[in-house]
């Protein structure tokens, strides 16, 4: 493998082909064709079979990977800059990057599994067209079709497993909710209204489930949300301010130091 290879595809893998430096400079996606794979990711344990997708962002750990012996996938690597650069949205590259820290693993329908397949071999083409006189140009635009694609499918998971949390306990109700919605919404008071109970019954709720208050949720939440914002430098300090409902720069500057002990412009100078 070409040590700058910016994207790798294999169609049936059957074996761990995985680059040495998988978890730090690429990217992984991986759709299941037979067999099954365990790995803990996150902390977490999971099993994938047979029909469903995993989507790894480089940089989080992967560890304890196991294969079944009838394992068999199509297997897609895309360098982690190639993908960060030509993000088309920066509010769905939070959600796509939300979700699949919480849920690596998709269960796609047959429509979305093609579109899955499809998209892994239009961009691994694009990529090996490299005397094409405008092979930059055109595989930064593939790779922005490859994401919008792709995060489509993730929105089509989350709408599946919001309809599944309505019914579920006012707990996961108000965490899927604080999920939506703590880009912009930072008080206890909007989620209690929208499970129709007061600020004190949520914070109650809360600490029985996890020992954690209702406000520490949101924090953590939109603290994740900011560190991705933060990390994007096609956007200034001023534009994500207007971008979570802040008032002023200012507002925004004292809200981020509280969370992550230093200002935005801070952040940015020590990554």
């Amino acid at each position: 493998m070409p040590e700058k290879q910016k994207v790798i595809l294999y169609k049936t893998a059957s074996t761990a082909q995985f680059p040495e430096d998988f978890q730090t400079r690429f990217h992984t996606h991986i759709y299941c064709q037979s067999g099954s794979v365990k790995f803990i990711f996150n902390g977490q344990q999971y099993q994938s079979k047979k029909g469903e997708f995993i989507f790894w962002l480089a940089g989080f750990k992967v560890s304890d990977l196991s294969f079944s012996k009838n394992f068999k996938a199509t297997m897609l690597f895309v360098d982690r800059d190639l993908l960060t650069t030509n993000l088309p949205s920066a509010n769905a590259s939070i959600d796509s990057v939300i979700h699949s820290k919480e849920n690596p693993i998709l269960h796609p329908d047959k429509e979305d599994k093609d579109k899955i397949l499809k998209n892994f071999q239009l961009l691994y083409d694009k990529s090996q067209e490299t005397n094409h006189r405008f092979y930059e140009e055109m595989l930064r635009l593939q790779m922005q079709l490859f994401l919008l694609e792709m995060w489509h499918i993730f929105e089509d998971e989350l709408d599946r497993r919001k309809r599944s949390l309505q019914s579920g306990t006012l707990y996961e109700r108000f965490l899927s909710l604080v999920q939506e919605h703590c880009l912009k919404e930072r008080e206890v008071q909007f989620y209690s209204d929208k499970l129709n109970i007061t600020p004190k019954y949520l914070n109650y709720i809360c600490k029985v489930n996890t020992r954690i208050t209702a406000s520490e949720w949101i924090q953590r939440n939109a603290k994740e949300r900011i560190i991705l914002l933060l990390q994007n430098k096609n956007l200034n300090i001023s534009e994500i301010a207007d971008e979570m409902d802040f008032s002023s720069r200012s507002f925004f500057t004292r809200y981020v130091k509280k969370l992550l002990g230093v200002t935005p412009k801070e952040y940015r100078e020590r990554i």
